[in-house]
């Protein structure tokens, strides 16, 4: 374990844990060890929520100091002895599930990280899921490691001029002031591991810590490469094309092979959305070279162990490269693969169409190496069978191969201190690291009174975070006196008034304006002096996004109006602190995406846990979330609607009903309705819509079945990985032979029967699976229903009569005959697409 470099060896025993306790990330929601890190310096512990960098900063004296204090020492000790004890001990996945699997290490690929703001590698929603999902694996034992890459500027800072113009900034980061450490091997040597596409770039590891799991990341900036090269990892999501490739050329294929470096074999990798899929490509090759198999063999085995999760709920969202780019940076690389680059190009495209587009993209490259594919809430599962059904030629929407595991939250990041200490009182310590059973009914007991001191505790936190940002930024100015300053900071916010807030990343999908559609309406609302309301906006656009950084700028403009300056306030550079005190102290949380184009939308779970209520649009999470009882939607009936129109039903709803029933009270000084929502809210919504829930279903959904299937294609010599790309071939050059004929179909009085002639050629009755499928009727599923062999056409070469009989419950019409491949070992049709329609006539 890394050590500040003036720790001696008596400084190292006495304050045995301190620099493992500062290079956990868990601080970041275990709050075990804060008393150390004020006691080692307070301001800048509260500053930067950084004990790494806290550590890094201390005096010798002060640590001796510390040393030679025996009640320090024993509290450090007693510290550094539970978090030890919490990573040694069992968890759900030791107690579940180790002893009957062959899942035994897991690889999560990811471009961003959100685990602590100490550690500036992420830049919102995706990096913040990437971040609980690490969380909640630690919590539940599950094996998994993480890779990524560290950025030396990470994502822009922002700030604003003073216009409401946003300025981009990026300071440097000091990897020494970060909670990581290098990755060294057995003899102490740096561990760096050396790339050649195409250039030689050498990459050097880091790695972060997050209780028991382990985040490795990727470093260009290695003094040896070239400044070119080493610019590679300067920036998330900066610079154009070619950094952009070149940095999911380092995550895929670097991140492998550092993990085998490491002698890390996972039999599962998840990739958290296609910026990672050149690891699909990399982890066939490393198997190529193991074995001597081909890499059509090699891919059709390791795609047994790679799940692709899609966060895009819009086509024009995935990374796409020219094909001169891709053969550019990786021709030599194809040459390894022992393909040529036309065969690399097309396992990112669609070369089943006539004409299709010729770039390569990142998603299509991910389905083409994985077995299973999902997205991130019911409704974006919905969203991207459509968007990925080219793929899938002729096969129906509703078996397209792209499930869902609806995102969570990791809920012990983003509760407030009041809230844990309510939650700990009715549903004990280990709430989140379970099954969560019963916990609805156990929060159920809490009283109105409970539930109303939790909402004034955290808004006052919120109130005095604000007033606190708000202080700063009149200290940048300077151009203010003291006591005006002191004046305007104090009028700013009362915790007694309801605050409502708004803040995610401000691109024009999001309709982050849509309040802002009529602002004398909004500036009435906020200023009714019978029932005042605040508003905390927060959020940032893209450099490069132009029309987003109009929208921030109109939000400014507003908030200037003399009658508003007291009720609403932008908060810049929105980051994880931020996040932090805005999701536990509002009481109305507002998301207004474009329908369907917010892929699942976490922000609003993030206030479940702390008695927050949620407006939004029926898209996401909050699709499946509704109720009346839980929360506000606008558009209930789940109907399409013009911009005009919902903004009135937002105004409507907020002067109605939302505010009013905030300050109805009864004699006791409670607004009952209200807490009724809380309540039901809290109590339902907060254990389902949590990372415990979301990775626990990643388990037993993905994780364990992929391992499975991967083994088994690795069994025996991998015969069955070989028998079935034998299989694959089989289908694919006699599929065509198929054809069918005497389509007869028979309306009876309680039932319909079929029968046909099918001639299968050179395939066999196992080889196929000949069925009657029908679409959706109403609020239903689609429907299919077996047809078995009634008989062996004589004369015939695999040719057979099959028939079915089904209930009369549709008209007979909605059935359609069809043939699709069958083998049990396949993943269909993301591995055979192949499907036979026939042409029914009704007898």
């Amino acid at each position: 374990m890394t050590a500040p470099r003036f720790f001696t060896p008596e400084l190292s025993q006495k304050l045995d844990g301190l620099s493992e306790l500062a290079l956990d990330c868990n601080f970041s929601w275990s709050h075990r060890a804060d008393e150390i890190w004020h006691r080692l310096n307070s301001s800048l512990w509260e500053q930067s929520r950084n004990p790494w960098l806290v550590l890094q900063a201390c005096s010798a004296n002060l640590l001796q100091e510390l040393a030679d204090n025996e009640e320090f020492c024993r509290k450090l000790q007693s510290i550094v002895a539970e978090h030890r004890a919490s990573l040694a001990e069992p968890r759900w996945y030791q107690n579940e599930l180790e002893q009957s699997t062959k899942l035994a290490q897991i690889a999560y690929f990811s471009m961003e990280f959100g685990l602590s703001e100490a550690l500036p590698i992420y830049s919102g929603g995706l990096g913040l899921l990437a971040g609980d999902h690490l969380k909640a694996a630690n919590d539940l034992g599950i094996p998994l490691v993480g890779v990524g890459l560290l950025y030396q500027n990470g994502y822009f800072r922002q700030a604003f001029d003073d216009d409401g113009n946003q300025i981009a900034l990026y300071p440097n980061a000091d990897t020494g002031d970060l909670p990581i450490c290098p990755v060294r091997k057995d003899n102490g040597e740096w561990l760096r591991i050396k790339l050649n596409t195409p250039s030689k770039l050498w990459i050097r590891v880091w790695q972060a810590q997050i209780g028991r799991i382990t985040l490795y990341l990727l470093d260009s900036n290695d003094p040896v490469n070239h400044p070119v090269d080493r610019c590679i990892t300067s920036e998330l999501y900066g610079g154009g094309l070619e950094i952009r490739l070149a940095q999911e050329i380092l995550l895929g294929i670097g991140g492998w092979r550092v993990l085998r470096a490491l002698g890390i074999k996972p039999e599962v990798c998840h990739l958290n959305e296609g910026h990672a899929a050149f690891l699909v490509l990399e982890r066939a090759r490393d198997l190529m070279k193991e074995t001597g198999l081909d890499f059509k063999t090699a891919l059709t085995i390791t795609r047994a162990g790679n799940l692709f999760t899609t966060h895009t709920p819009v086509e024009a969202g995935f990374d796409r490269f020219s094909p001169e780019l891709i053969g550019k940076r990786l021709g030599n690389y194809a040459q390894k693969l022992d393909i040529d680059i036309e065969t690399l190009l097309n396992l990112g495209r669609n070369p089943d169409l006539k004409t299709y587009d010729k770039s390569f993209n990142m998603a299509y490259l991910a389905i083409h190496g994985s077995a299973a594919v999902n997205g991130v809430s019911r409704l974006h599962g919905e969203v991207s069978r459509r968007i990925f059904s080219p793929l899938f030629p002729n096969w129906p929407a509703e078996e397209i191969p792209i499930d869902h595991i609806t995102n969570g939250v990791y809920v012990p990041a983003w509760d407030s201190q009041e809230a844990d200490e309510l939650w700990t009182g009715l549903c004990g310590k280990n709430r989140w690291v379970c099954e969560y059973g019963d916990l609805p009914e156990q929060f159920q007991q809490v009283t109105d009174e409970q539930l109303w001191n939790l909402r004034a505790q955290n808004r006052k936190c919120l109130v005095e975070f604000v007033r606190d940002e708000y202080n700063r930024e009149l200290d940048v100015q300077g151009n203010i006196s003291k006591t005006e300053r002191k004046d305007q900071v104090l009028r700013l916010f009362d915790p007694n008034v309801m605050i409502i807030g708004f803040a995610r990343r401000f691109a024009t999908y999001k309709r982050p304006n849509l309040l802002l559609t009529d602002p004398d309406r909004l500036a009435a609302i906020l200023t009714n002096p019978n029932r005042p309301v605040q508003l905390v906006i927060s959020g940032k656009a893209h450099p490069a996004d132009l029309p987003g950084q109009v929208l921030i700028r109109a939000w400014h403009e507003f908030i200037r109006r003399p009658e508003i300056r007291e009720r609403a306030i932008f908060l810049s550079d929105y980051d994880m602190i931020t996040a932090e005190y805005l999701v536990q102290g509002v009481d109305l949380w507002i998301n207004t995406p474009r329908r369907p184009w917010e892929a699942c939308g976490t922000s609003g779970m993030k206030i479940l846990v702390n008695g927050g209520l949620n407006l939004s649009e029926l898209d996401g999470w909050w699709a499946e979330a509704y109720r009346p009882e839980v929360g506000w939607s606008l558009n209930g009936q789940e109907v399409e609607q013009a911009d005009h129109e919902q903004a009135e039903i937002l105004y409507r709803l907020l002067e109605q009903e939302i505010v009013p029933m905030f300050y109805e009270r009864d004699q006791q000084g409670l607004p009952r309705r209200w807490l009724a929502i809380m309540r039901e809210s809290m109590a339902t919504l907060t254990p389902y819509f949590s990372a415990n829930r979301m990775v626990r279903e990643y388990t037993s959904k993905f994780y364990l079945p992929l391992a499975e299937s991967y083994c088994k294609r690795l069994d025996g010599n991998m015969q069955p990985g070989k028998q079935l790309i034998e299989w694959l071939k089989r289908i694919d050059d006699l599929w065509a032979k198929i054809h069918v004929d005497n389509v007869v179909t028979e309306t009876r009085e309680n039932d319909y029967a079929f029968s046909m002639q099918v001639y299968l050629g050179e395939l066999s009755e196992e080889d196929v699976c000949v069925e009657l499928f029908a679409e959706p009727s109403g609020e239903g599923r689609f429907e299919i229903h077996s047809m078995a062999i009634e008989q062996v056409l004589a004369g015939a070469i695999n040719g057979y009569i099959y028939s079915a009989t089904i209930p009369k419950t549709r008209p007979i019409s909605d059935y359609t005959p069809r043939i699709r491949p069958s083998n049990p070992d396949c993943s269909l049709p993301l591995e055979a697409n192949q499907i036979y329609w026939v042409q029914a006539r009704q007898g």
